[in-house]
């Protein structure tokens, strides 16, 4: 039976940029902003000379502006905080989960009960 729709989601791990390559970018849209009538514009020139994806340079000057305070949005600092307290939350979630078994099956060894 042939599928009508695929998932074009990939199981990949994503492709780690070069941050230079990734500045160049940003700097290079920002540059020549003014001769493109929209960023996103501007952001496909640029990523097809570099042999980029247009959104992903998008997103990156985006990211650029928010973190210059030139656009409001969250920051990459923030953004990385964020992302390590989820990660300190969901360990110590799991030690608590752990402490709780523990308590559990100590409980039910000191029980007179269970003898």
């Amino acid at each position: 039976m042939p599928l009508l729709f695929e998932s074009r989601r990939m199981s990949t791990m994503p492709k780690i940029i070069d941050p230079e390559l990734k500045a160049r970018a940003v700097r290079l849209v920002t540059e020549h902003q003014s001769e493109y009538p929209s960023l996103t514009a501007a952001a496909a020139a640029v990523a097809k000379q570099l042999g980029l994806g247009k959104e992903t340079v998008r997103r990156w000057v985006v990211q650029a502006q928010v973190d210059t305070g030139e656009r409001e949005g969250t920051t990459t600092e923030e953004l990385a905080e964020v992302k390590r307290l989820k990660a300190e939350n969901r360990r110590l979630r799991e030690d608590v989960a752990i402490l709780r078994a523990a308590t559990t099956f100590f409980a039910g060894e000191l029980d007179p009960r269970n003898r």
